[in-house]
Parts: structure tokens; sequence; C-alpha cells
């Protein structure tokens, strides 16, 4: 008897640490904790965000056409000038030494042409004198008091003499080209000397100066630059690089803000004035320069500072709006168990395959590529899908009912803050305001998620 109770004993033993175990498996079961954001009712404004350099609206850079010394400097760095005034000299002895020498060299040559011109004259009497002659030879030949010899000898004298008159009206010719030409020279001369006085081109303000006294400066090559003058600093440009993607959504005339770093607390605005057509690729990223207006009245921003550009392109009032983070989200689910969620909720396979969103990206290829993980599930045993674009302004988003299940919901989204994103119509399911949505999703255990849990990220898939 002892024996058969003992053996009762030991099966119940038995039968209560398996029931202990199933207990302890079931209370250990993982159970899904959502994080939600609720359907909220308000503004949106979709924004184009760039950086760029604030420059002057005219920028001269003065330099100098001769080689020199600089003798002296009257501008410096922030001088204020006005058009014409003498900015910087330029040691000028050694042009006006050219100077002299090539007035010198002028006054040679007119003496020359005044001795060509009287060697003409001579030229010209000496031939009138030997036509003279051979005319009276010709004459005396028909009577027979000059030889024949004598004749032929009187003509070539006339002749030599008409061809000497040719030479120095050559000479006189050769002469007067000598004249400009060292007129010329002088020419050259003096605007060199005169290129030893800097004048400013423009009023304006000295932003750069890039000589000193004493310091050599060659012009043989290409023009230094001794000063860089902005026209005028209280009327600026910021030119900005946008994306490409971004630039068909930017009109001239549109308004614009931006910052800089030397005054985080105040907003500048300005005005859209050219997006110039001239791409700039870097690491096969395209951008454009986008030219802003703005006055500086006060001359707070200088050239050079960095602008934190925004330009709002599109504006939507008192409209449903859900954050991007829901957009994004895809449950961790078998795939079967999400068609299985399409099908109750009445979304076919070209909804899922055409599900997707604005997941606040600027560019429409990672947007298409967003769509692609929104829409579809993930995982093995689906079937292909079709051959053919997702639709960019459709999405599939996850509610989250009272009865902690999930609902997908098809919307039609609209412009987009890369926050939250308008909600432009609901094509499957019903979307009201303060309705929970889904925008991540964590694993953990009933009996309480430690820090030791393992949590999913925010699209649902674990970390």
């Amino acid at each position: 008897m002892k024996i058969y109770k003992r053996k009762w004993l030991i099966l119940l033993g038995m039968v209560a640490i398996v029931a202990i175990f199933a207990a302890f498996r079931l209370n250990n079961r993982k159970q899904a904790q959502y994080f939600t954001a609720k359907v909220e009712r308000g503004d949106i404004r979709e924004l184009v965000e760039a950086t760029g350099t604030i420059n002057a609206v005219t920028t001269v850079q003065v330099g100098s056409q001769v080689s020199g010394t600089i003798a002296k400097l009257n501008a410096d760095f922030n001088s204020r000038v006005k058009k014409d005034q003498i900015v910087a000299l330029i040691e000028p002895s050694i042009f006006e030494g050219n100077l002299l020498q090539a007035r010198a060299d002028l006054e040679n040559a007119r003496a020359n042409l005044a001795v060509s011109k009287a060697n003409l004259e001579k030229a010209r009497a000496a031939a009138e004198q030997t036509r003279a002659d051979y005319l009276r030879a010709q004459a005396l030949a028909k009577e027979g008091v000059v030889s024949q010899q004598q004749l032929d000898l009187a003509k070539a004298n006339a002749e030599s003499a008409d061809a000497a008159v040719s030479a120095a009206a050559a000479q006189v010719t050769q002469a007067q080209a000598q004249v400009s030409q060292k007129a010329a020279a002088v020419s050259v001369a003096e605007i060199n000397l005169r290129h030893t006085v800097i004048r400013s081109p423009i009023d304006g303000t000295v932003v750069a100066r890039s000589v000193d006294v004493g310091q050599t400066v060659a012009a043989s090559l290409q023009a230094p630059t001794l000063f860089t003058i902005a026209q005028d600093l209280t009327e600026m440009q910021v030119y900005a690089k946008t994306d490409e993607s971004d630039v068909g959504q930017i009109k001239v005339n549109q308004p614009v803000t931006f910052k800089v770093d030397a005054f985080p607390r105040d907003s500048f605005r300005g005005r859209v004035s050219q997006v110039r057509m001239n791409a700039t690729a870097v690491q096969n990223v395209v951008t454009y320069d986008t030219v802003i207006d703005f006055d500086n009245p006060e001359t707070k921003l200088f050239p050079g500072m960095t602008a934190y550009v925004t330009i709002p392109v599109a504006t939507a009032r008192n409209v449903l709006k859900v954050p991007n983070g829901a957009l994004r989200y895809k449950p961790d689910m078998k795939p079967e168990e999400i068609r299985a969620l399409y099908q109750k909720y009445g979304l076919g396979e070209g909804q899922m395959r055409e599900g997707g969103g604005r997941g606040g990206g600027s560019s429409q290829g990672s947007q298409r590529a967003m769509v692609r993980t929104n829409g579809e599930p993930q995982g093995g045993g689906g079937e292909a899908p079709e051959a053919r674009e997702p639709r960019l302004d459709r999405a599939i988003i996850w509610k989250l009912r009272p009865d902690k299940t999930l609902e997908p919901v098809q919307i039609k989204t609209g412009i987009t803050d890369r926050t939250v994103t308008e909600v432009s119509g609901t094509l499957k399911g019903e979307l009201n305001e303060g309705d929970e949505l889904v925008i991540g999703s964590a694993t953990a255990r009933s009996q309480g998620a430690g820090p030791g849990s393992p949590l999913a990220s925010p699209g649902g898939r674990r970390r």
C-alpha cells in the first residue's frame, strides 16, 4: 500500500512539474507592443531647404596692368571708396623714363621725315634739269649737231633722275610711318605711366586687399588682383545650391527665409530672383544655383557667410496629417498574415503593390524605395510583383484598433514637411482625427520587458 501511494505521489509530482513548465512557457510567450501617434488636423507647409553663400550683387576685382613695386596704398579692408578714387600707386620712375625715351625717338623720327622731304625736293629739281637736257639733246640730234651716243646718255640721265624722285618719295613715306610708330610708342608709354595710378572703378567697400607697400606685382602673364571691392552691401544675394529634385518647385519671386551662424536667433527674408540652368555635379549629386535677393540695410551680413535657406513651395490648411513614421512602418508579420489582413479590410493585391507614401525624403528615388518597402509584405512566400512603378501618392498606414489589433488603411498623400504628411483622401478604410497610428513596435514578454528585452525598430524589425 505504501509503495502504491508512493507511485501516485511521484506521478502527481511529475504532472505538477509539467504543468509548471507549460505555464512558464505560456507566460513567456512574446507579445507585440506598439508605439503610436495620433492623426491630427492642422496646416502643413512643404519646404525646400538648401545651403548657400552670401555675396554682394556686384563684386569687382581691381588689378594692375603694369608690373612694379607698390609705392603707396590709399585703401584698406572695409574702406569705402568712390569711383575714380586713387587706391594705390606703383613706383612710376621706370615708366617715366620709358616715356622720355619714346618722346625722343619721336622727335628723331620727325627730323628724319624732314630730311626725307628735302631729299625728295632735291631729286625732283634734278629730274627737271635732266629732263630739259634730254629734250635739248633730242632737238640737236635731229639737226645732226649731237651724236646718237650723247642723246642716249641724256635719256638715261633723265630716267635715272625720275627713279631718284620715286626713291625719295618712298623714303618720305617710310619716314612718315616711323613718325606714326614712334607716336604710338609715346601713347603706350603715357598709358603705362597712367596705369601706375590704380583707381577704383565703382563706388563700394573694399572687402579684400592682397598687397602691401613695397610688394612687387608682376603683370606679365595676368593682371594681379590688388583689391576686391563690393559695390553695395545694403543689397546682397544668396547663391543657394538646390537639389535637382527640388528645383522644379522653385519659382521666381517666391518668398524665402534664411538664417546664418553669426545671428542664430535672427531670421532674414528675401525673394528668389533667378534659378540658373548651369548645373553642378559633385559625386553624382546634381545641384543648381538659386539666386535670392535680400536687403541688408544695417550691413549685418557680410560676403562669404553661410546661409541656411528655407523656401516654402506649397501650403495645405486645416487638413488631416499623419506622421511620416506611420508611412514607413510595416508590421513584423509573416507575409500570409499581412495578406490576410489586407483581404479582411478590402485591400486587394493591386493596393498591396501600390501602397506607399512619402516618408519625408526629398528625392523621388528615395520615395519609390520607401513605397516598395511599405507596400509589399517582406519575407518569402509572396507572389511576384508586377513590373510597374508604384503610385507615389498612395500609402498604406496601420491603425491600432481598441482591441489592440491592426487595421490597414490606404490613403492618398499630399504635401509633406518631412515630419508629417497631408492626407488628401482615404481610398480604403476609414481615418479620422484622433485615430492611433502605429509608427513602431517592440517585442516584449508578458511578464514585463526589462532592459535586456529584444526591441524592434520603428519599422517593426528586431534589432
